[in-house]
């Protein structure tokens, strides 16, 4: 008799430059249940040479001294797709997500090492991450506001809510419990965004991934 699977741990390459902060993200990630330490770089140039392979989900600093983390993802992931890629920063730089191409853009996060950055939070999005979704920071995201005459400001309160939340990451699922709505009912909302937004139906593109790239088109930092 075949003995069941376990789940394997979820390895994470550190990549920070500040060697404090760098130890401290290590040691978190080592002491929590399902994950594990795939290694640990100081540097961009390191970080390029690193074993993809061994790597599920890289958590990135975007600014490092020798380059930034979304140039060490986007080459990590030529030599692993799946890999997932989470990158930190202490301000709102979120736009930087826009310069990945959209065949790329599945599987990327962005969390502010500033506001939100608790270890459940840290550890929920680099779950999120692995699992192929998009995650962008709840603090970051309550604190941008809808640009004027864009698509976005033609959506209700309701669908916009229901974006929002896509953005985070959640689920349809999780949106539903969030919401106090049936999932049909999200999945009605986001039909209803797809539609507005113009995101049709294709086998190259995430329709998900797609309205996350248009709120962040159409959205900027308050105030602005």
């Amino acid at each position: 008799m075949t003995p069941p699977q376990t789940p394997r741990d979820i390895r994470v390459a550190v990549v920070e430059d500040q060697p404090l902060y760098r130890q401290m993200l290590a040691t978190l990630i080592a002491t929590s249940d399902g994950f594990a330490v795939a290694g640990e770089y100081e540097t961009a140039a390191a970080a390029s040479e690193a074993d993809a392979r061994a790597i599920d989900v890289a958590l990135l600093d975007l600014r490092l001294g020798d380059g930034d983390g979304l140039t060490v993802g986007r080459r990590l992931r030529q030599r692993n797709p799946r890999m997932g890629a989470l990158l930190l920063s202490a301000s709102d730089s979120t736009h930087v997500l826009l310069d990945i191409p959209r065949p790329e853009a599945q599987g990327w996060g962005y969390l502010s090492k500033t506001s939100s950055l608790s270890a459940p939070a840290l550890l929920w999005a680099i779950r999120a991450v692995a699992e192929g979704r998009n995650v962008l920071d709840p603090e970051i995201r309550a604190r941008r506001e809808i640009r004027q005459q864009s698509p976005l400001a033609t959506l209700s309160p309701r669908q916009r809510e229901v974006l929002g939340l896509v953005a985070e990451g959640l689920t349809n699922a999780a949106i539903a419990e969030e919401l106090g709505l049936s999932p049909r009912s999200i999945d009605a909302h986001l039909n209803a965004v797809y539609a507005e937004l113009g995101i049709q139906a294709r086998q190259d593109r995430n329709p998900r991934v797609e309205a996350v790239r248009a709120y962040l088109s159409y959205t900027a930092p308050a105030p602005w």
